[in-house]
């Protein structure tokens, strides 16, 4: 295989990474500005035809497909057609949002490059399958994804300043209830912050009396009779997809908690590697209350923070957590009086802005990868990683002035 052929197989890979994220900008990144998208007659919701340029493909296609269906599409193998680019065949694989229905359904997609870029894609799949599935879902309302500029945000205040960006909450007549905007909102500074080389650190706090309540009930009770199956999912997809990116950050995040942080606001918490917590905030995940089984990700990180025992109560019982039994049980790492919060929790991320950002980084990861690894595996992931830190500008630095008795000086490099 040709270096021009690897290139082109690992173009459409990314692409459908990207797809399966929601990263626009990554889309945009490979797709030419010239790219024609041709796509199956009879898909449902009238999709199948011809789509001209990036933003149509992605407004008009990709974005009204995960609208309805959360979906990934699953090569299985590649080959180069001379000239005619490279055919992929593979599988789309994922539920329709609103009913829950399966869809398995093959395609084949022909692919053209221009350079390394991709200037058009036929897709051929079986329609039938993707009407079956999509059977019955006419019937919820659920609103479009929802593409905002950074410069048009509502709900959150986000900057950054002095390498350490500002996701701070801002629906405070609402207590910073999550509804499908501030859902989308938090996706999009989620790919800021990803996408930005100068942010060091990250601060999460909220403006008003909460840092958050969690979903917010008022949107759900004005929702159309019926599409609360739909809606809800179509919140929570971009806001499981921002917490995937913050995770995958390699720069060290701080949440303020104060007030109350509950239900899929929980998330801002599992996202820290360090929280701060003011005196009389109360945690709980709520779901029960309401008939819903819980999102944010507190399935996979409470039995990890908590304990499994503790996390099953938290969710069956709906129990209440005050700020000082949330740091005995490791979920916050310290409590402070409430005037002292916000200034407290700035003293550290600014000191963290000024730490050795690569390190962070490699920390970050093993800690990920600790859960998954056995101690052999972890052990040579904890040496890869010291070679890597070991290379860095600021290691290096930070060794001689240790020897000359000086104080480091990170730059984060």
């Amino acid at each position: 295989m040709t270096e021009s052929s690897t290139a082109h197989i690992d173009s459409v890979k990314r692409l459908y990474a990207a797809l399966g994220k929601g990263d626009r900008e990554v889309i945009e990144e490979i797709l030419s500005p010239d790219f024609v998208g041709h796509t199956t007659e009879g898909l449902p919701m009238g999709l199948g035809g011809t789509f001209r340029g990036p933003r149509e493909m992605i407004d008009e296609f990709w974005w009204r497909i995960g609208s309805a269906f959360a979906v990934r599409s699953e090569p299985e193998s590649y080959e180069f057609l001379e000239g005619r680019g490279l055919q992929v065949w593979g599988r789309y694989r994922g539920t329709n949002r609103a009913t829950g229905r399966v869809l398995d359904a093959e395609f084949v997609h022909i692919v053209q490059f221009e350079n390394e870029r991709i200037s058009s894609l036929r897709q051929i799949t079986d329609s039938s399958a993707w009407c079956a599935a999509h059977m019955g879902a006419e019937r919820a309302s659920v609103p479009a994804y929802t593409d905002i500029p950074l410069g048009d945000l509502e709900t959150i205040d986000y900057s950054v300043n002095d390498h350490v960006a500002r996701i701070i909450l801002d629906r405070p007549a609402s207590r910073n209830a999550i509804d499908l905007r501030l859902a989308d909102e938090v996706l999009v500074v989620a790919r800021a912050v990803a996408a930005d080389p100068s942010v060091r650190a990250v601060l999460i706090a909220g403006n008003g009396p909460a840092l958050t309540v969690g979903g917010d009930i008022d949107f759900f009770t004005d929702a159309d009779a019926g599409s609360l199956g739909a809606l809800i999912p179509r919140m929570v997809d971009p806001f499981h997809r921002a917490f995937e990116i913050l995770d995958q950050l390699d720069v060290p995040i701080v949440t303020a908690a104060h007030g109350s942080v509950a239900g899929g606001g929980l998330g801002f918490v599992y996202a820290a590697d360090i929280t701060l917590a003011a005196e009389g905030t109360i945690f709980a995940t709520g779901f029960g209350a309401i008939g819903l089984s819980g999102d944010g990700g507190g399935t996979w990180h409470l039995p990890r923070i908590i304990g499994e025992a503790r996390a099953r109560r938290m969710y069956i019982e709906n129990l209440r957590l005050d700020a000082e039994r949330a740091e005995q049980w490791g979920l916050v790492a310290e409590v402070v009086p409430p005037g002292e919060l916000r200034d407290r929790a700035e003293k550290l991320v600014t000191t963290l802005a000024a730490g050795p950002t690569r390190a962070y980084g490699e920390m970050r990861a093993l800690f990920g990868t600790s859960w998954r690894h056995s101690f052999a595996e972890q052990l040579d992931a904890e040496k890869a990683g010291l070679a890597r830190t070991g290379s860095t500008h600021d290691a290096n630095a930070a060794v001689t002035a240790f020897v000359s008795n000086k104080r480091p000086h990170f730059e984060g490099r």
